[in-house]
């Protein structure tokens, strides 16, 4: 640990346990997404083999949560990618770059992330008063943001609290409707593939590729613990531990939802519903139940929102705190030990953005603009950084060492060209203008070079 991480580390307290940080990532993992998405695959795939996608965002999630969790256990510092990208490719020239657009793409893409939950909340709110003008949905958005950042304005212990409260209402939500589901279910309705179903031909596989981008959406969150780990007890193994208990869990509470839904609500009526979950309830219980079933999914829209946030505030500061951002973001509050003004800016540029994005427009792009650098940037660095180093003294080591990295570089690549060459060029532009950013902070591309190897 250098002299700034250990400076760092004094100024948070390490007070999240196994509980806490696994229901931080589940609840993290389980937003409006899940509820949103549950309709969109349907039409991409054509019919209840949708549910395919679901699996493949799963594995996905498997496999790329081994890189995060030998990376997070190796260095359980607040930063999470940042922290692991600087390390593998090296603190005084790649590493350095790498970081940086690790942080430059974070400041756009996670308030993006928290004004898709806002905007996805505003937009399911309208089963509830159906009246509601699409200004007013903006103004219900941003006061979503508003009450998130000052909820979370408070010292970590007491947050690890308030997320074991969130999960049971996460995991309460969704374990009704598998219930609900299994007591109503229509094994007819649930397999009702259309001729040529599983032909597995080009166009099935494209469909499943742009399918597994939505669902791996849905998915995002597994490596919250990481953003943490400055704040994580006994790090080594609570956070590997986290994410794996974490995706297990949530795939099978997706996979379960998902036929619950199938078994209902017939697919072809569900493709075109903008709120499939709220028409699952009241198929079974009508329509009063499905109002009661859509405020609670909105608490679980929330609670997710909450646990991003939290996670994404440290990200900054850790890059401050190593001298590497705007030294603004490193300030941590003097009494509750906590950045806050990592916090606020993060809040303020959520609610700008949640005011001015339709939901279409940002879950795509949030994919599209992470993948490069921070998930095929990460599995590549896990392998630089052992070949460098050795593995002896890991906390905690991959299973099958190379293959989940491979497997993960490959899969991502095609998730990658999946999101289409508007958000692919769209994407490619925010790395190639980040790395002009970064030149001329360094005094340019031939001060650059000079710098001495790592």
């Amino acid at each position: 640990m250098t002299q700034t991480e250990d400076q760092q580390q004094q100024k948070l307290v390490r007070g999240l346990g196994l509980p806490e940080a696994t229901a931080l990532n589940m609840i993290d993992m389980v937003g409006i997404g899940p509820f949103l998405v549950a309709a969109t695959v349907i039409p991409i795939m054509g019919g209840p083999q949708s549910l395919l996608a679901w699996v493949a965002g799963a594995l996905l999630a498997f496999i790329d949560g081994f890189i995060w969790a030998e990376l997070g256990a190796a260095m359980p510092l607040a930063g999470g990618s940042y922290i692991f990208l600087r390390e593998a490719y090296g603190r005084k020239k790649w590493g350095r770059m790498m970081s940086f657009l690790y942080i430059w793409q974070t400041t756009i893409q996670a308030p993006l992330v928290i004004a898709s939950g806002a905007i996805g909340f505003a937009n399911y709110l309208r089963y509830v008063i159906p009246s509601l003008t699409p200004i007013e949905q903006k103004g219900v958005s941003g006061l979503l943001v508003i009450t998130l950042t000052l909820l979370l304005y408070r010292k970590v212990s007491t947050i690890g609290k308030i997320s074991l409260v969130l999960w049971g209402l996460v995991i309460g939500t969704i374990g009704w409707l598998i219930v609900a589901g299994a007591g109503h279910f229509n094994a007819a309705l649930a397999f009702d593939y259309p001729p040529g179903a599983f032909d597995f031909s080009a166009f099935f596989w494209l469909g499943l590729g742009q399918a597994t981008v939505q669902t791996i959406y849905s998915y995002l969150g597994y490596y919250n613990v990481c953003h943490l780990g400055g704040e994580i007890q006994n790090p080594g193994k609570n956070i590997p531990r986290s994410i794996f208990i974490s995706i297990a869990g949530i795939a099978v509470l997706y996979l379960a939802m998902q036929l619950s839904i199938l078994g209902v609500v017939p697919w072809r009526e569900g493709q075109h519903s903008e709120f499939i979950v709220s028409l699952f309830f009241e198929k079974i219980y009508g329509h009063r139940a499905a109002i009661v079933a859509t405020c609670l999914i909105l608490g679980v829209a929330f609670s997710s929102l909450f646990a991003a946030m939290l996670g994404y505030s440290r990200v900054p500061f850790a890059a401050a705190a190593d001298g590497a951002f705007f030294p603004i973001f490193a300030r941590v509050h003097p009494t509750k030990k906590f950045p806050h003004v990592s916090l606020l800016i993060l809040g303020a540029t959520a609610f700008v953005f949640s005011l001015l994005f339709k939901l279409k427009d940002v879950i795509t792009a949030i994919i599209a603009v992470r993948i490069l650098v921070q998930f095929i940037g990460q599995a590549v660095g896990v392998m630089v950084l052992r070949r460098r180093e050795g593995s002896a003294h890991l906390p905690f080591r991959m299973w099958l060492y190379p293959l989940p990295a491979i497997l993960a570089i490959l899969i991502w690549g095609a998730i990658f060209l999946s999101t289409g060459w508007v958000y692919m060029v769209g994407g490619v532009g925010i790395i190639i203008l980040g790395i002009f950013v970064f030149l001329a902070r360094e005094g340019g591309p031939g001060a650059f070079l000079k710098r001495s190897s790592d």
